[in-house]
Order: structure tokens, then C-alpha cells, then sequence
């Protein structure tokens, strides 16, 4: 059965660059067979030349959970940008409409992992998909609050770059330990003899770097 990790967070924060380095990072340095599941929503902008209707929203949420299916019967892991989830919080906020959530809840409870990207990336416009900086606290708070009612544990990424990479791996490495083997590269190898990827870690009630009184769980 295949491992699936969800990469979670508001617009401009990085989920789908930290996709591309985790699978380059774990192909190279593991036996894992990795994938990665690209947002359906940018592909449908893109066809369409508009935003979805709020009665598009669950159609568009459903195939991105079926994608993820597709992936996961020839992966052993599978990375997600983005779940249902992100779907149904805009949904709410957006069009008052959270009828998304039980389903998006669902999905997001047979996750492994969850990796919250922080909001200390700074907002770039990207196309139909991004509505400004104004709106990425609102979706953190939401994307938070969804998680933590539903008892859904997750681990906060920060940082830029090379140091964003080393935070999600050392969140992934309960996860990724049992599986893992001493000839799965350097990576396997650190895994094994329990050390830490590199990073420190930040708090997960907060995005003040400074902050570090969180534990490093991808479970909470």
C-alpha cells in the first residue's frame, strides 16, 4: 500500500516547488517508487480560461482525489499538491459553501503526512490561481483549524529553498524510517542510524521563525 503525503498551504507558499524537490530528492536517494500529483485546479484554469463556479468545486476536488488513486496502484509514495481539502476551504471562503468538508475530511484522514507550508514565502501573482497576499492568512488559519477539529495532526515547513527541503524531510523521517534500508543512499542511511536530516524545526501555532517550542511530529 502505497504512502501519501499531503502538501498543504495557501497560495504562493511554495507546496508545489517543495513537491518537485522532495521527489527528486527521495527518487535519488531511495528504492521508493515516488510520484507526484500535480494540481488538478492549475490544469482546469488553464482549459477553461476562468475560476471554477462553486457547483465546479466538488467535481474538481473529486478528480484530484482520483489522480492520487491512479498514482498510488504503481507508487509506493505519493506525494500531493494539494488535497481536496484546499478545495473545500475555498470553497467556504470564497462562496460560503462547506458542504466540500465532510469529503474533503475523509481524503485528508488516509494521509500519512501532512506538511503545512509557512507563510514566509514572499506572494508572487500567478495567473487565474492566486488572489493576492491579503488572502493567505485567512486560508492558514482555515487550513489549521480544519485539520486540528478533525484531530488530523501536521508538520510545519519553513524556510527557503535547500532549507525548506531538510524541514520536510526531517518531518517525513518517522514516516519514512521503516521503510527505508541502509543501501537507500545517504538519506536511508541517516534514517537508520536515527539522526536528524538537518534544519530547525518551527512551531506549529505560529510562522515566527524565532518560535520553537513544537515537537517534530508528522502526527500530532
Amino acid at each position: 500500500m502505497a504512502l501519501h503525503i499531503a502538501l498543504l498551504g495557501a497560495e504562493s507558499t511554495g507546496k508545489s516547488q517543495l513537491g518537485q524537490d522532495l521527489l527528486r530528492h527521495l527518487c535519488d536517494q531511495t528504492r521508493l517508487r515516488c510520484a507526484l500529483v500535480p494540481e488538478f485546479l492549475r490544469e482546469w484554469c488553464d482549459r477553461e480560461g476562468r475560476t471554477p463556479r462553486p457547483d465546479e468545486q466538488m467535481a474538481i476536488a473529486q478528480e484530484q482525489h482520483r489522480r492520487a488513486d491512479v498514482a498510488a496502484q504503481a507508487h509506493d509514495l505519493v506525494l500531493h499538491d494539494t488535497t481536496p481539502l484546499m478545495t473545500a476551504i475555498y470553497s467556504d471562503l470564497l462562496f460560503q459553501d462547506d458542504s466540500l468538508y465532510p469529503f474533503a475530511l475523509r481524503v485528508q484522514a488516509g494521509m500519512d503526512a501532512t506538511l503545512l507550508m509557512a507563510l514566509d514565502l514572499p506572494w508572487v501573482a500567478d495567473g487565474l490561481q492566486r488572489d493576492g497576499p491579503q488572502v493567505r492568512g485567512p486560508v492558514d488559519q482555515a487550513i489549521r483549524r480544519a485539520l486540528r477539529g478533525s484531530g488530523l495532526g501536521y508538520s510545519l515547513v519553513a524556510g527557503e529553498g535547500g532549507a525548506r527541503l531538510a524541514q520536510a524531510l526531517n518531518a517525513l523521517g518517522p514516516l519514512l524510517r521503516p521503510h527505508l534500508g541502509r543501501e537507500d543512499g545517504l538519506f536511508g542511511r541517516l534514517l537508520q542510524r536515527g539522526e536528524r536530516l538537518g534544519g530547525d524545526w518551527r512551531c506549529d501555532n505560529c510562522d515566527d521563525p524565532d518560535c520553537e517550542h513544537a515537537s517534530r511530529q508528522t502526527r500530532l
